[in-house]
């Protein structure tokens, strides 16, 4: 089970100057710069071919603390839409744990940055079996300790959707999602809000370009399809759900909904989530029955916008903070 929210003794989430409100905490996310070296600790190249006749392989930086902390377990961190390895959340989340003993990979989903060159399919909710054949093949020198995996956005469902297929049957010791969407439909809907036009124009624009991107195979009709899709529902309407075996748009989030997975999780995992989220409306968080599953543990700060939680605690962001104390305190309850 996880550790109860008190005992995380998380401090009160208050936005840094001058990063208030939802969006600006969101914004800036894109602002900031990018962590310049993990040094002392190292990092290496990792591959995972996938087993699916395609030819893929999905590309991963393995980063090795310079002061292991014995115990500590492989902490296995998964990008949003459109990210990568090298985005500025999962560099600043790798090194803290990095500083605290923590082994860490940083995965590249299918198609994915570095990833894109060596792939010819691209990822969606749906491609838990992509994650399931990553667990199966890192070595095992890396998971002596066991492994936690953390998911961001739309990272943090497709791991909450695996999760609740595998049930009690998952490898892994513990598992956070971080401002995952849980509800796809939904969250579709809200991000085609006028309120929401910018946010929506500029990863319509990055997710095209990740699509046609090198390494993609795709047949003209499909590159004239994501070039002229006009939304992020279109996107997955007219390209995403014909080439995946969905009946369209509305079946594809309905079968890949993490909520209706997240039941049938048995592994602690904390989800946590901003109730200020410009992009994910609260009430998908506030409407699940969280006391049906004493697995999960609902962490909802007030502010913080998407995947945002600029505090002015400290520089290092409020979620990597509270990450760090869940997993610390989950290791210390399975010892």
């Amino acid at each position: 089970m996880p550790p109860s929210i008190d005992s995380l003794e998380l401090p009160p989430f208050r936005p840094r100057f001058p990063w208030w409100g939802a969006d600006l905490q969101t914004i800036a996310i894109l602002l900031n710069s990018k962590v310049a070296s993990f040094s002392p600790h190292t990092s290496e190249r990792v591959c995972f071919p996938m087993a699916d006749r395609t030819g893929d392989i999905l590309l991963g930086m393995f980063d090795r603390p310079a002061e292991p902390v014995e115990g500590r377990p492989l902490a296995i961190l998964i990008h949003g839409l459109t990210g990568s390895e090298d985005s500025s959340y999962i560099l600043k989340a790798a090194r803290h744990l990095l500083d605290r003993g923590y082994p860490v990979l940083r995965l590249n989903v299918r198609g994915a940055g570095p990833s894109r060159a060596y792939c010819t399919e691209v990822y969606h909710v749906g491609r838990t079996a992509d994650f399931r054949r990553v667990l199966s093949q890192i070595p095992e020198e890396l998971t002596r300790n066991g492994m936690v995996a953390v998911g961001y956005s739309l990272g943090g469902a497709m791991l909450l959707k695996y999760l609740g297929e595998e049930g009690a049957f998952s490898p892994l010791l513990a598992a956070a999602s971080i401002c995952a969407p849980i509800d796809l439909l939904g969250t579709c809907k809200h991000m085609l809000r006028p309120r929401n036009w910018v946010y929506h124009r500029y990863m319509l624009r990055c997710i095209k370009a990740e699509a046609t991107g090198t390494g993609a195979r795709l047949s003209e009709e499909e590159r004239t399809i994501v070039r002229g899709a006009r939304s992020v529902w279109e996107y997955d309407d007219r390209f995403i759900s014909p080439r995946y075996g969905f009946m369209g748009a509305a079946d594809y989030y309905e079968l890949c909904a993490p909520r209706n997975f997240m039941p049938e999780i048995r592994v602690p995992t904390m989800v946590l989530a901003a109730c200020d989220d410009p992009w994910i409306p609260v009430d998908h968080y506030r409407s699940f029955k969280w006391s049906d599953n004493p697995w999960l543990l609902p962490v909802m700060p007030g502010t913080g916008g998407h995947v945002g939680f600029h505090g002015d605690a400290s520089h290092q962001s409020w979620c990597d903070v509270a990450l760090e104390k869940f997993l610390d305190r989950t290791a210390s309850m399975a010892a």
